[in-house]
């Protein structure tokens, strides 16, 4: 008895065909916004061989959202905030002077931040579940991406609180620490770089 191919053909893709019916959907790319709130904030904290400081940036005066986009196991989280350095408080004039000079604030007046991604996306509850993230920190006209380690967490109004830190130093981006007294008060290389997000889901 002659079979004709086109039907071997057939009675072999038969399974195949079952097998890929039985696979699971793929699930369609969801993206999120999170708008940013003006009452986030930025924190620098640093010291000097005498004391420490810490210079805040208190309020948000811009209308900014973040895009968070799950693939899978990917999350990406897209925007940027843009914080004016005349802004910076440390609570002591000298000190505040100085550290905008130092950060070159009247050449480059804007501390950028530009998220990147998101290792994971928590179920947002009220206990605060720690995450890390990917994110460009821009100073000086300089650029350096950073891992920055998170706690986020939703409160009971539904705003969603996102807190990050970051160690940074003052040469990667090709700034020399400030000093005082013909060099007698020596300021430390390191920064401690801390922002208190408060996001609000939109759209």
């Amino acid at each position: 008895m002659h079979i004709s191919p086109f039907f071997l053909q057939g009675v072999l893709l038969l399974p195949l065909l079952a097998l890929i019916g039985w696979l699971p959907a793929s699930k369609p790319n969801r993206t999120t916004q999170w708008a940013v709130s003006g009452t986030s904030s930025l924190q620098v904290n640093g010291s000097t061989n005498v004391n420490k400081f810490a210079c805040e940036i208190s309020s948000y005066d811009r209308l900014d959202t973040l895009h968070v986009t799950e693939n899978g196991s990917a999350v990406a989280l897209s925007g940027s905030l843009q914080l004016n350095l005349q802004n910076f408080d440390c609570h002591n004039p000298v000190m505040t002077r100085d550290l905008r000079k130092t950060l070159k604030a009247g050449q480059y007046p804007m501390l950028g931040i530009t998220f990147l991604s998101l290792n994971r996306l928590p179920a947002l509850s009220q206990n605060p579940a720690h995450i890390t993230g990917l994110v460009d920190i821009e100073l000086a006209g300089a650029r350096k991406r950073v891992e920055v380690k998170y706690q986020i967490w939703v409160d009971a109004q539904n705003v969603i609180h996102l807190v990050g830190s970051r160690e940074v130093t003052f040469s990667d981006f090709n700034l020399k620490p400030p000093s005082k007294f013909k060099g007698m008060v020596q300021t430390h290389q390191k920064l401690v770089i801390s922002f208190r997000l408060k996001l609000k889901e939109v759209g």
